[in-house]
């Protein structure tokens, strides 16, 4: 990928959204929800703290994470849709 993350910041490929519930109730294009799980496509070189060291990104390429909702910045690079996140953004690491 020729798209390289700045700091802490992270490049997610979001999953692609549900589209039958766990009922198997089919759910409208238009009330799908933003899905909160993706793939970590680049990861940033982290950013420093207090005593001037440098604290990488808790995540790696490949990793598939959970994140907000609401968190990160929608691009579209290549034809293709990303998140870029603050490491902060991402809760959990799905393994």
């Amino acid at each position: 990928m020729n798209l390289k993350p700045l700091g802490d910041r992270v490049i997610v490929k979001p999953a692609e959204p549900e589209t039958v519930t766990a009922s198997g109730i089919i759910i409208a294009s238009k009330t799908e929800e933003k899905p909160m799980r993706g793939e970590v496509m680049a990861v940033g070189k982290g950013k420093l703290d207090n005593n001037g060291n440098l604290v990488a990104p808790d995540v790696k390429v490949g990793d598939q994470v959970v994140f907000g909702k609401y968190g990160g910045t929608e691009v579209s690079y290549e034809g293709e849709d990303f998140l870029i996140l603050r490491g902060d953004d991402i809760f959990a690491v799905i393994q």
